[in-house]
């Protein structure tokens, strides 16, 4: 017994030894994209170039210990050299003018004004995760292992994800990469915004409608749908089927965080009536990849229930239901739902899913499309099986008893609380 208990001992003491080891490669917590080619990035005028040779971050280059401990993930992603279109604020969209500084625990970002009143947001490529390093893991120097999840992201799967919502025919924010170098427009922001990588979107709030949709009256996050749905009464309802379809296209894409900050609502008008239709945004987690040792226990469904690699096939489908599923579609029938699984395997079929990687520069293709492409076929497949599993668990888990996130702060009765459909109820 002393033996085993001594072998034990020397084992635990080697894997500590091994993730102190991995997770000192760096003490550097962010690091910007990586222009290829270029000397003194000062003394180029990019209005001479349309375009420069970039990686989005060298940040998660790793040994063979740390691709053991805190996996292999998306590091060649990150560090790969690709070719982006260079872009100045003054001429981009025909102009755009910075609003507001945005950004929410990792993402630098810029709220945007264009023409008729259009909004966009430019979110850094480059993520900086110190507001999430928690203070233990900084007592303990072990900051890294935070800082090392980035590497679970994939630095391009916001345009792979456009590309595959068009084929699943639902809403997307039209995600285009771009490289920003300092200019005029950035003004006091330079030093902060300038020479970075980053993704031009449209924004989930909006005044002018951006959609291909027809009699939009305004695009709304999810707090402002709940104080409209408290104004409109029984004339407002949500599109259910999008809604449905476009979750069920998360659990496809493997995107884990949608939480309720991470939607807006097209409001479509037609004479009395309104309806609100669904843009999910923000896709930084889709087809998320974490491996290694100390993910796969940080990342059990014991620990960390929420947190879901994207694997052929999901292992805990309660960690992907969020409160908002439950508010927005408690009342809806089962039978929706699978209509919307089956409707989502005819639309992406093999040959439109392997199409949609040509969205990405060859090098990333090359890199990462055969095994993500395996994963989204798995996934189909299975689709009615996850709508069936997704409205049980909705249904078990019931009414809300708290506001959503991001909905703390507004003021709404009791009933609207509760479900998006249970003000009308209790009206009744």
């Amino acid at each position: 017994m002393k033996k085993f208990l001594a072998i034990i001992a020397v084992l635990f003491l080697v894997l500590i030894i091994l993730i102190y080891w991995s997770a000192s490669s760096t003490d550097k917590k962010f690091v910007t994209c990586s222009i290829e080619n270029i000397e003194d990035v000062e003394k180029i005028d990019f209005r001479e170039h349309d375009s420069v040779l970039v990686a989005a971050s060298t940040l998660y280059e790793g040994d063979l210990i740390k691709r053991l401990m805190q996996g292999e993930n998306y590091r060649k992603a990150w560090s790969t050299p690709v070719q982006v279109p260079i872009a100045f604020l003054d001429t981009l969209k025909g102009g755009l003018k910075i609003k507001d500084e945005g950004g929410g625990m990792q993402t630098q970002s810029l709220e945007l004004e264009g023409e008729n009143d259009i909004k966009y947001t430019l979110r850094s490529v480059a993520k900086d995760p110190k507001k999430l390093i928690p203070e233990i893991a900084e007592k303990l120097g072990l900051e890294n292992i935070v800082v090392d999840g980035i590497s679970g992201q994939h630095p391009y799967a916001a345009m792979l994800v456009a590309e595959l919502a068009e084929t699943a025919q639902v809403l997307h924010t039209h995600p285009q990469v771009y490289f920003i170098p300092k200019q005029e427009r950035l003004g006091d922001l330079n030093n902060k915004y300038g020479n970075r990588l980053y993704l031009l979107e449209y924004e989930l709030k909006s005044d002018g409608n951006w959609t291909n949709l027809e009699d939009i009256d305004e695009i709304i996050d999810t707090d402002n749908l709940q104080e409209l749905k408290l104004q409109k009464g029984s004339s407002l309802s949500l599109d259910n089927e999008m809604l449905i379809r476009t979750r069920l296209f998360d659990m496809l894409i493997g995107d884990w965080d949608r939480h309720a900050k991470q939607w807006g609502w097209a409001i479509q008008k037609k004479k009395d009536r309104y309806k609100a239709i669904p843009i999910p945004g923000d896709r930084d987690n889709a087809f998320f990849k974490l491996t290694g040792l100390v993910p796969s226990i940080i990342t059990n469904k014991n620990i960390e229930p929420e947190i879901r690699p994207f694997e052929e096939d999901i292992d805990h489908m309660p960690g992907l239901v969020y409160p908002n599923d439950r508010y927005f579609l408690l009342k809806v029938p089962k039978e929706t739902f699978i209509r919307q699984a089956e409707i989502l395997q005819q639309n992406m079929t093999e040959e439109k899913i392997r199409e949609a990687f040509m969205v990405w520069p060859k090098a990333i293709a090359e890199l990462d499309q055969e095994e993500i492409t395996e994963k989204l076929l798995a996934r189909k497949a299975k689709l009615p099986e996850y709508a069936s599993s997704f409205y049980q668990i909705i249904q078990e888990q019931g009414e809300l008893t708290e506001p959503m996130k991001g909905s703390e702060d507004i003021d709404i009765p009791e009933g609207l609380l509760r479900c998006f459909e249970c003000l009308e109820n209790s009206e009744n």
